[in-house]
């Protein structure tokens, strides 16, 4: 019988795409992946390690997933990713029931382990390893959906961020290798592609032959198959009009943009070390929604930096206000050794902190809410993911302006489809983030199962 193994993905979409690999791993060694990690001989847990509430969630799991070692059939505990990354030496020191730390680009190296020929500690340079199309992967989200990571690392220096500390400086993949995996995502079943990094404007201004962003989700573009493409996690700097032109002028590039603005306030973004200034976040939203009628703008914002004052985060309340942005996610500072807003001594109080982010979510809600109610009546396509929740009558899907699991969702209340299509449907009903909706036949007409 081959061994089993069990995997606990935390964090971001780029460390779902690294425990795809290891999975990937975990194949090519002949090991079958069990859903009950009390049935698994190698638990392995890919953490992630970027602020205070993470780090927490990561040493939580691995405490509970220590217990297999006593309670289950767990032979080998395998700690990956960030967390593993940034505080190899003290988890080493204060977890002595895990067996094996990798880093956050050490995921083939997880072969070593399932081989017998591991040793503890390996966290290696996170600049030694960027993902090829060739690494092992096994598909982790719908089937029909995946993540594409077109770099890692970054280059940037926001205040408060340690990402470049924990994963180098960036390293763009090739088009043609990127363009290679898409091509085998497709042959997979694969219709959505999400192209993710630390920061995807700048992607490959670190190659020698300089090609562009535009370039790259151009030559995706035109892998067969593939129906949607969408871009996260762009830079708020200017847009070049090659970029702007291929987000308009493709049928299956999403006029969507998922770009973390994080603030509003000159002041505060110089505090950020964002490189710009606030008035310069109006001008892209207003060149952005002028370029790409039907624009669908995400972005997401931090408050309690240090030194965030009222006047600040009012002129943040202001900008929501006014840009009315389709979606949008409000983290609390996190402060964090190593970084420069880390030797900020101006905190805010907790207390403040997350009545700010409360006031901002009630805002968005709102905004949300109008701009759902919008859509009833109106025909979206809907790509359907499989069956709802919220009961097995209905089926969940999500229009392009909804990326998977950040943006809520379209339940499809009528009519039968497999997970993958791209179906027509009406909107009936909204609540703040999803939407309700029929599917429609090709002909226009209400989708009803023949019952004869």
């Amino acid at each position: 019988m081959p061994r089993t193994i069990h995997f606990v993905s935390l964090g971001c979409a780029k460390n779902r795409v690294d425990t795809e690999i290891m999975l990937g791993v975990g194949d090519a060694a002949g090991f079958r992946v069990v859903e009950d990690p009390s049935e698994a001989e190698v638990i392995v847990v890919n953490t992630c390690g970027f602020i205070g509430p993470a780090k927490e969630e990561s040493v939580d799991t691995i405490l509970e997933m220590s217990r297999y070692k006593d309670e289950g059939s767990c032979e080998r505990l395998v700690v990956a990713g960030c967390l593993a990354q940034r505080y190899v030496s003290q988890l080493a020191g204060d977890m002595p029931e895990v067996d094996h730390f990798l880093g956050s680009s050490d995921m083939l190296r997880l072969g070593e382990i399932l081989a017998d020929r591991g040793e503890r500690l390996m966290v290696g340079n996170p600049a030694d390893y960027t993902i090829r199309a060739t690494d092992p992967r096994r598909l982790t989200q719908l089937g029909h959906s995946a993540y594409v990571k077109i770099a890692e690392g970054c280059n940037r220096t926001c205040s408060f961020c340690a990402i470049p500390s924990i994963r180098g400086k960036q390293r763009s993949r090739p088009v043609d290798d990127l363009a290679r995996e898409v091509e085998w995502l497709v042959a997979q079943g694969v219709v959505e592609a999400n192209l993710v990094s630390q920061d995807t404007v700048a992607y490959g201004r670190d190659l020698a032959e300089r090609p562009t962003l535009a370039q790259l989700v151009r030559a995706l573009a035109d892998v067969r198959g593939l129906r949607w493409l969408r871009l996260h996690y762009l830079y708020p700097e200017a847009l070049t009009a090659e970029l702007l032109e291929v987000l308009g002028g493709h049928a299956n590039v999403l006029p969507y943009v998922d770009m973390p603005l994080q603030h509003a306030s000159d002041s505060m973004l110089r505090r950020m070390r964002r490189g710009h200034g606030g008035r310069r976040i109006y001008d892209v939203v207003e060149r952005l929604r002028s370029a790409l009628p039907g624009l669908v703008f995400r972005t997401t914002f931090i408050v309690g930096h240090p030194g965030e004052s009222e006047e600040d985060f009012a002129e943040l309340c202001r900008l929501v206000e006014w840009a009315e942005f389709d979606h949008v996610g409000v983290f609390l500072y996190s402060h964090e050794e190593g970084t420069h807003a880390g030797e900020m001594t101006d905190l805010v109080p907790a207390k403040t902190a997350r009545s700010r982010q409360r006031k901002l979510m009630q805002l968005q809600r709102g905004i949300s809410r109008r701009r759902a109610k919008s859509r009833i009546g109106t025909e979206l396509d809907v790509l359907v993911d499989g069956p709802s929740e919220e009961s097995e009558i209905l089926l969940d899907g999500r229009w392009w302006g909804q990326a998977p699991e950040v943006d809520g969702k379209v339940i499809l209340a009528n009519g039968t489809a497999r997970p993958g299509e791209l179906r027509r449907a009406r909107v009936t009903a909204a609540a703040d983030y999803d939407l309700v909706a029929d599917l429609l036949t090709p002909e226009g007409l209400l989708d009803v199962p023949d019952c004869r």
